[in-house]
């Protein structure tokens, strides 16, 4: 199992125990708000393998968060590989992209941004990808704080492709952060 640790959160690998809740999360439309539809039951199993068998194959993915206190799952962060396809294609892809997202009980808590900083520290230490990206919606403000304080830089504002012109989730801002320690030399 892989394992990342912060004061008070373990990001994990994915529990069968995970899967009811994830379910129940992503039928959560305040938890979807800044997507253009709700998950289906099968559509979220199916997310919660893939990004199993990223970390398994990988070594890295979308981890399990869990809170030390009460041994709840409360949803995930990490990062994955995001690649063209027939209904995505960014110019800036391919891309290591940083995700989270948790159960609204446990919003305003800091949990998403200690969880984030922790995953970007994991990226420095245990990796050699260069930069980590993020992307969401102009309007969704609360993400938008989180890939600040966690030093992330805006790149540029766009139009998702795969979002109806017209939809008021349409224009995207993306975000980049360089993961690479800046080494310092004594002579």
């Amino acid at each position: 199992m892989k394992y990342i640790k912060t004061k008070r959160l373990i990001l994990r690998d994915w529990q069968e125990s995970d899967l009811k809740t994830f379910i129940r999360m992503n039928q959560d439309p305040d938890v979807r708000r800044y997507f253009p539809s709700l998950q289906t039951p099968e559509e979220s199993v199916e997310y919660a393998r893939t990004a199993q068998k990223c970390i398994v194959d990988r070594g890295f993915g979308l981890f399990a968060v869990e809170r030390k206190d009460t041994k709840e799952f409360i949803g995930f962060t990490g990062i994955h590989v995001l690649e063209a396809d027939d209904t995505l294609d960014f110019d800036f892809l391919p891309a290591i992209e940083i995700g989270w997202r948790l159960q609204k009980k446990h919003w305003n808590q800091g949990f998403a941004t200690e969880a984030a900083r922790a995953v970007l520290k994991f990226v420095e230490r245990q990796t050699d990808i260069k930069e980590v990206y993020a992307y969401t919606s102009v309007r969704n403000i609360p993400s938008i704080n989180i890939m600040e304080k966690i030093g992330m830089e805006p790149v540029k504002t766009f139009d998702h492709p795969g979002i109806m012109d017209g939809h008021s989730l349409k224009r995207h801002v993306l975000f980049k952060k360089s993961t690479q320690k800046k080494r310092r030399f004594k002579l």
